[in-house]
């Protein structure tokens, strides 16, 4: 019932989550249940692949709720999603003890290799999983917190809070490139065993995965859905339209946009701690400006301020990336390009606002009909 309010006048939604239950249901069926000869079994690579894929609609929902609603346009939500990665990433790391090429049982590979004598105090409780998962959320949720409060606060707004959103995310790669952080240089974190005593190789795990990240869409998607169904959802869109209006009325704006920033930075966060046992490494590369872009282009493509377009642009964009990358790797990037270019120029509202157009014009043709007759 409550699930139902939600999603009350959100058609696209609707259809988005009915073909998300039917993907986690189908999808061990066929991996599990089916026989590896079969023509419908479905490998483990595709599992874990499509699991990459959820992670990143997760972001795409993120980045759409304060892009699409908020009207912030983050270049940065990068920064996030590798925060919450990292924090995952040290998780593993931890547990892989003494079965790392050096046999240390408290430190990574990496600090033995760079003479480190003790473990430092920022990786203290990265061994237990329960610490870890909550610094995935505060973690991003703290940065967004404190980044957000002095820049709203100074009302930048616009372009300048895009290039700041950038400039934020570059200056963590470069610290995160250095090995005297801590985290592993350039190389990341890589080399996992396995998550709370579960082999990361296994069927089992990989489908596990596979699943908590279509769960957390789903959870992700109707948190969003209820913020924006909310007083503060209508405030938040307010605030988009109309900002200097909105204060003149009384409200704090800043205070609205932080609380959503904050909000999206942490859903990111969770995208990143679920995405980094799939692909089984970590590394200051997520910080990547571009990457941040192309979460941007992803929602862009997909259908701003609707979230199941966010979801749509993410998955469609990626399996693209994955095809392409394979078939003409160094064409990919400006094919992307490209596509955002054409986009932008015939389809302002995305592919989700396509596929309404398509309805009206129906709807209208069919009327036309009616009435002629």
């Amino acid at each position: 019932m409550f699930i139902t309010r939600i999603l009350q006048n959100d058609r696209g939604g609707q259809i988005m989550l009915a073909v998300l239950a039917l993907v986690l249901v189908l999808v061990p069926v066929l991996n599990l249940l089916v026989p590896e000869g079969s023509f419908l079994h479905m490998p483990t690579y595709l599992v874990t692949l499509l699991g990459k894929y959820l992670t990143y609609a997760l972001l795409a929902v993120a980045v759409d709720l304060v892009w699409g609603y908020l009207g912030i346009l983050s270049l940065g939500h990068g920064a996030f999603f590798a925060l919450g990665g990292y924090a995952m990433g040290m998780y593993l790391m931890r547990q892989i003890g003494d079965r790392g090429v050096y046999g240390n049982p408290e430190l990574p590979d990496f600090m033995v290799f760079l003479s480190w004598k003790e473990l430092p105090w920022f990786w203290q409780g990265f061994d237990m999983f329960w610490f870890a998962m909550l610094m995935a959320l505060l973690v991003p949720g703290l940065l967004a917190f404190v980044f957000g409060w002095l820049a709203f606060r100074s009302r930048v707004t616009g372009v300048y809070l895009s290039i700041i959103t950038q400039a934020l995310t570059y200056a963590l790669l470069l610290a995160f490139f250095r090995n005297e952080m801590g985290f592993g240089g350039n190389n990341g974190l890589t080399d996992f065993k396995d998550i709370l005593g579960f082999s990361l190789q296994s069927d089992g795990t990989r489908m596990t995965l596979f699943v908590l990240s279509g769960l957390a869409l789903a959870g992700g998607y109707l948190l969003c859905r209820y913020i924006i169904n909310s007083k503060l959802g209508r405030i938040v869109v307010a605030i988009r339209d109309a900002e200097s209006r909105t204060r003149f009325v009384g409200y704090r704006v800043e205070h609205y946009k932080v609380w959503v920033f904050t909000v999206s930075a942490m859903l990111a966060g969770v995208a990143g701690a679920l995405y980094v046992p799939q692909v089984g490494i970590i590394n200051p590369g997520e910080f990547s400006p571009l990457n941040s872009i192309e979460i941007v282009i992803w929602v862009a493509i997909g259908g701003r301020a609707t979230l199941y377009g966010a979801v749509l642009g993410a998955i469609l964009v990626n399996y693209a990336k994955t095809v392409f990358t394979g078939l003409m790797p160094e064409s990919w990037i400006f094919m992307l390009g490209a596509l955002f270019v054409l986009v932008t120029l015939y389809l302002p509202q995305g592919l989700a606002g396509l596929v309404k157009n398509i309805k009206e014009n129906r709807w209208l043709h069919k009327f036309s009909r009616r009435a002629q007759a």
